[in-house]
């Protein structure tokens, strides 16, 4: 479940492996290039965790991060 934390939503994903959660982050990456909004994250072995933050409304969260957060969403 995403969290508002600090003005950006945030959310950890957790695989079975290395695999599994590098497969995930290629598919993140291709529907942030199609939406223009591309996440902050980080991955360790079987975990990705993500920060979504309009920088140019001010990092503050906006229509686009919920709309990427919700693509992400239908990922899993």
């Amino acid at each position: 479940m995403w969290q508002e934390i600090d003005n950006e939503l945030y959310r950890k994903f957790e695989f079975t492996d290395f695999v599994h959660a590098f497969g995930f982050m290629a598919q993140v990456a291709i529907i942030a290039e199609k939406q223009n909004h591309h996440p902050t994250w980080t991955n360790t072995w079987n975990s990705v965790e993500i920060w979504l933050t309009s920088h140019d409304a001010g990092n503050t969260i906006t229509d686009r991060d919920y709309k990427l957060a919700t693509s992400i969403d239908k990922l899993v």
